[in-house]
């Protein structure tokens, strides 16, 4: 069931609500949590199409927040609040509502967002992308426990993983990060299988890739021992080689689907590890509601010597670098994937005890 508001308010809003749950039998509410997507006009149905996919694990109240960019001086001093509320089989288990601002209320989307909230529920609100630097800080991710956002989607995504860094606050996730669970559990799962002590690691993925870096900087973090990243052609991470007293153990993926495991003295095996749309990625995050301290650890390690790695100054996505390149300080650094970059990386590798 869809309504139609326009130029309306949040309290008749409420109402359309109250009255679209009556009208197909269900006046209870049976929602778990709030879900605010802060998105534009282009991105908006992926978007929902997404949240309405994970509304089936985690039955929620989805707002979309939808900025319009008004064309003329006079339509920005003019606010105007329009409405779509729907509920039922149009809204997945949950129920939709997406708002869309004209003008200067624009500027405080946080009003009309927060007496649509569900009372006693816990808020998440998800930038699919044009996330603010600080999250926590900004009006509509301060009514929130937790705070999604996509480095993947940004212009300069090593720069902004820095930026995330800097700027963080418990309770804030990155899609980015979510990405790389199963690669986590699959090399944890792999350590655990021998009892050997790791002495240096490889990250091969794509260049412009958020999730190869921070997989590297938690390796780097969680095992104490150095870490190369390297440079592929994709899609996304494509292996990750660990080095042993007792051998390699190689974890490869080279189509995005299907990897595989190999370790020293055992069979090989070929484990899915297929790339998950952005509907498994949001069901995953509302899965936990309270801080990530692993992410908060991994992204602190590497902010330093990301910085150093581009000068502090990362390329836009689609861009090269010169033929030069800067040495990085163990134990991250970056290398391009090539005959002649292995022939220099051979350097020994100082032996650490894996934490």
């Amino acid at each position: 069931m869809k309504t139609d508001l326009t130029d309306t308010t949040a309290s008749k809003i409420n109402k359309a609500l109250v009255k679209a749950r009556r009208a197909i039998g269900t006046p209870a509410v049976g929602m778990v949590l709030t879900l605010v997507i802060v998105t534009d006009e282009e991105n908006a149905y992926d978007a929902l199409k997404a949240a309405g996919d994970a509304s089936r694990e985690h039955p929620s109240r989805t707002l979309v927040v939808i900025k319009r960019v008004s064309r003329s001086p006079r339509d920005r001093t003019q606010s105007r609040l329009d409405a779509e509320v729907r509920v039922g089989a149009d809204a997945g288990t949950g129920e939709t509502v997406v708002l869309r601002l004209h003008g200067e209320v624009v500027d405080h989307a946080q009003s009309v967002v927060l007496p649509l909230l569900l009372p006693d529920a816990p808020v998440v609100v998800w930038w699919p992308v044009n996330a603010p630097l600080d999250p926590a800080n900004d009006p509509l991710g301060a009514l929130a426990q937790r705070r999604v956002t996509d480095t993947y989607a940004c212009e300069q995504p090593v720069k902004e993983l820095a930026a995330r860094a800097d700027a963080y606050t418990p309770g804030d996730t990155d899609l980015s990060w979510t990405r790389i669970t199963p690669w986590r559990s699959m090399l944890a799962a792999a350590l655990d299988q021998v009892a050997c002590q790791v002495q240096g690691v490889e990250v091969e993925g794509e260049e412009f890739n958020p999730s190869c870096e921070l997989l590297a900087m938690w390796l780097a973090d969680r095992l104490d021992v150095p870490v190369r990243r390297t440079r592929s052609a994709g899609p996304g991470l494509t292996a990750v080689r660990m080095d042993t007293d007792c051998g390699p153990i190689v974890l490869d993926r080279a189509d995005g689907s299907l990897a595989t495991l190999a370790v020293q003295g055992q069979p090989k095996r070929a484990v899915a590890l297929k790339r998950r749309d952005t509907a498994e990625l949001i069901a995953e995050e509302l899965r936990r509601l309270d801080p990530d301290d692993t992410y908060a650890s991994a992204l602190r390690y590497g902010v330093e010597r990301l910085k150093q790695e581009n000068g502090g100054d990362a390329p836009a996505k689609g861009e090269r670098n010169s033929g030069e390149r800067e040495a990085v300080p163990a134990p991250v650094e970056s290398v391009a994937k090539g005959p002649a970059a292995e022939a220099t990386a051979e350097a020994p590798v100082k032996k650490a005890a894996a934490k």
